[in-house]
């Protein structure tokens, strides 16, 4: 009996542990439907003509900033640092996960502010199009990832409300937003850039267009022209112009000063490639190219660029014309050679790309050259035109590789060689040749930065060429600057040329203010000013040097 009423009891006992369990579970269940808020048709309407009309004040929901106002200051002073940075071509894109944001922004102004809230998702393709009707432009998005519809719709002649969707299908017909885009199609850099553009004489914009070297050790008369007189965009120094670090220091200064009253501050730049290479006073030697080559190591080649970059920094220069991103694939080659990580093609662009990030993270620009590649020459380019028997094919196999991954990996400036192709252009060097610069190098590798010769005065152009001549081919080929780098008569005459070749119709101005405005944004990118140099400590450099090549 007392068995029996024990078990009675047992079973008692289970089913109110069970009881109570479910009661549990259902509270929960309770909770997490009630946790998922699920708009009604009436809220879905409501909060899309809400997101029409914020579009109109250049706003999206909940997120505190306006596109062609906000700078990237007030961003980052109100959300902090991102969690993810991104870039493509000249725009870069800050994310913010917690706040379900993405901004995006060039020169530090915000153009484009995206948004993927879950109230935003909850919006379907009939809901935008019951509200806003038809979109002004229908686009389609798609790559390995996604597979989109972009909507978009004029809400004012500044801003562009886009709503971006995965493509509707047969069996999803009407399918949620993924997230939505405000963008102003006046962005405020491009608007500052065209402002001073329309206000700079024709003068001042060719100008800009000319990177000239100076002679001496001290601030001569020419160069004081050339900085204040012809206001030209750039200098270039070289080992004789630089003997010492305290003379070194007071030449740059003394330039600065000089530009200190132009509208637009100097690039000042050098050739510090490493190795044998190197124009700077009293720097401990970095390795050459191709002793990191041998050791096929990313993270040295990083750490030598910024080293590079440190080194540049030091002496107030902000433009470095390396790294050499040719593959030494003829061992003769007289002018390459340990300038280069190698003969294969992979190890040059991967340690290329990291010794150009490496000056890049010292806020200094970084030069890649020599387009379109300067590997598999016979004779050296100072000397004579060296001539390449190679097809559009041979290049895209081999000499192109590095360069177009630097472009993918966001490269500014391309220099570009003097060499004869004549499978692609039999009549102009590469530095001269429209179908190398704006066929290949523009079109065919979507490059949208700076594009450079290198020195106009070298034996492979003038030996050929008048320098006059050579350089309006030059601007008509598609080069943003023109580099003369010897004889301040080789510059003048080089800017009255294209004065005239302007002023005859033989360039038009609006392909003078392209190239202008690409230097302007390059300029705007790196905060170059003309902000005097402090006293440059070599030794702790040296240290540095020291330590990363030893290690």
């Amino acid at each position: 009996m007392i068995k029996k009423v024990g078990v009675f009891l047992f079973i008692f006992l289970v089913l109110g542990i069970v009881e109570v369990y479910l009661e549990m579970q259902n509270e929960v269940g309770e909770r997490v439907e009630t946790s998922i808020e699920v708009k009604q048709p009436a809220e879905v309407e409501s909060l899309v003509q809400l997101i029409f009309e914020d579009a109109k004040k250049g706003k999206v929901l909940d997120i505190p900033f306006i596109v062609g106002e906000t700078d990237m200051e007030q961003i980052h002073e109100l959300w902090g640092n991102p969690d993810r940075k991104s870039e493509n071509s000249k725009n870069f894109y800050d994310t913010y996960f917690s706040k379900n944001a993405s901004i995006g922004h060039r020169s530090g102004a915000v153009f484009d502010i995206r948004s993927n809230s879950m109230p935003i998702q909850q919006i379907r393709l009939e809901d935008i199009k019951e509200i806003g009707g038809e979109p002004d432009e229908m686009r389609v998005y798609q790559d390995e990832e996604v597979n989109q519809t972009i909507l978009l719709y004029e809400v004012t002649p500044i801003y562009q409300l886009k709503w971006i969707l995965p493509k509707p299908t047969e069996n999803e017909p009407n399918p949620a937003v993924d997230h939505v885009s405000i963008y102003t199609k006046l962005e405020v850099a491009r608007k500052e850039e065209n402002q001073i553009i329309t206000e700079m004489s024709l003068e001042e914009k060719i100008g800009q267009m000319i990177f000239a070297g100076i002679t001496g050790t001290s601030l001569s008369k020419e160069t004081k022209k050339l900085v204040s007189s012809d206001k030209v965009g750039g200098l270039i120094f070289f080992k004789d112009n630089l003997q010492d670090v305290n003379q070194a220091v007071t030449l740059i200064n003394s330039i600065k000063a000089e530009s200190s009253d132009n509208k637009i501050p100097l690039l000042l730049g050098v050739d510090q490639e490493g190795g044998r290479v190197s124009r700077l006073p009293k720097l401990t030697s970095l390795p050459t190219n191709r002793e990191i080559g041998e050791q096929n190591n990313e993270a040295l080649s990083y750490r030598i660029g910024n080293l590079l970059g440190q080194e540049l920094n030091a002496f107030g220069l902000n433009i470095n014309f390396a790294p050499v991103l040719d593959v030494n694939s003829n061992s003769n080659n007289p002018v390459i050679g340990d300038r280069s990580f190698g003969n294969n093609a992979g190890i040059v662009s991967k340690l290329g790309i990291q010794t150009m990030q490496g000056i890049q993270s010292q806020n200094v620009i970084s030069v890649v050259k020599h387009f379109p590649g300067h590997g598999d020459t016979g004779v050296d380019s100072h000397l004579e035109l060296p001539v390449i028997q190679k097809s559009i094919e041979d290049l895209n196999a081999l000499e192109l590789i590095p360069f177009k991954n630097a472009i993918a990996d966001s490269a500014d400036v391309v220099m570009i060689a003097h060499i004869l192709l004549p499978k692609i252009d039999p009549n102009f060097p590469s530095s001269l040749s429209h179908e190398i610069i704006s066929g290949i190098l523009r079109e065919q590798l979507q490059f949208d930065g700076v594009v450079m010769t290198d020195d106009m005065t070298m034996n492979a152009i003038i030996e050929n060429y008048e320098i006059g001549q050579a350089t309006v081919e030059a601007v008509k080929a598609g080069n943003d600057i023109v580099l003369i780098a010897h004889e301040y008569t080789n510059v003048k005459r080089a800017i009255e040329s294209i004065l005239q070749a302007v002023k005859s119709g033989e360039i038009t101005e609006e392909r003078i203010n392209t190239s202008v405005e690409r230097i302007l944004s390059l300029k705007e990118k790196y905060k170059v000013s003309n902000d005097q140099v402090k006293e440059v400590d070599i030794e702790q450099i040296n240290q540095s040097i020291e330590q990363t090549v030893g290690s």
